[in-house]
């Protein structure tokens, strides 16, 4: 079983090439009794897409795009989502389990109530987004991810590590961040920096996080009003 690693967290990978796993290519993802297992479905281009209380598991989502999504009491186990499109998508109380979104696009994506365990998002676009109450029950990794203007509301992000991200306008409004990793992205533009208790950065970021304070609070600098 494979995984992925950024500096001290380590993501278990969904594990779909394993001897005597075969992949069936379905039509739908709304299976018989909620559950649709070993399948590969994508390339597909849909209006709406609606699932509630379903369980996927171990499969390969590709191509999919959509204009409007809503999913609710999802359970996701060894899924793997490429290349699809879910502008505007909907999802909330769910669970996404040894899962990774690789070059997806989530811009507008409002996900809440949402528990992560042993993601990633890989080369993602997060923009304009809202995560609401969204925890984290195991390590979870965003890896070259786009997150202009997103806002995450309330979360428990323990156990996760941001890399080589696009920071800019991104807030954290309220929750715990406890040992949320920050180091290697551009800190300078990011909003909500008193919710940002026990994260970890590098040295040198502290620079970029009193900036962000500095815009945050709408300073003054006393040598402008003197230039003035």
């Amino acid at each position: 079983m494979g995984t992925r690693t950024i500096r001290r967290t380590t993501v278990t990978l969904p594990a779909l090439d394993a001897p005597g796993l075969y992949l069936s290519r379905v039509t739908s993802l709304e299976g018989g009794r909620g559950r649709v297992a070993e399948f590969q479905y994508g390339d597909t281009d849909l209006r709406d897409l609606d699932l509630a209380d379903t369980h996927l598991i171990d499969g390969r989502v590709t191509g999919l795009s959509t204009r409007r999504t809503r999913l609710e009491r999802l359970r996701v186990d060894s899924v793997e989502f490429t290349d699809c499109d879910l502008s505007g998508l909907r999802w909330s109380d769910s669970r996404i389990t040894r899962t990774v979104f690789r070059d997806c696009r989530l811009m507008g994506a409002v996900l809440e109530e949402i528990t992560l365990d042993d993601v990633v998002f890989e080369d993602c676009r997060l923009d304009y987004g809202t995560l609401a109450r969204v925890r984290t029950a195991g390590p979870v990794i965003l890896s070259r991810c786009t997150l202009r203007e997103t806002t995450f509301e309330a979360g428990a992000l323990n156990d996760t590590v941001l890399d080589a991200c696009d920071l800019r306008l991104t807030a954290f409004d309220g929750g715990k961040y406890n040992g949320l990793d920050l180091r290697g992205n551009d800190l300078s533009r990011i909003r909500g920096v008193a919710s940002l208790k026990r994260v970890v950065i590098d040295r040198p970021q502290i620079l970029q996080l009193a900036e962000a304070l500095a815009a945050e609070l709408e300073v003054t600098y006393g040598e402008d009003l003197d230039a003035g």
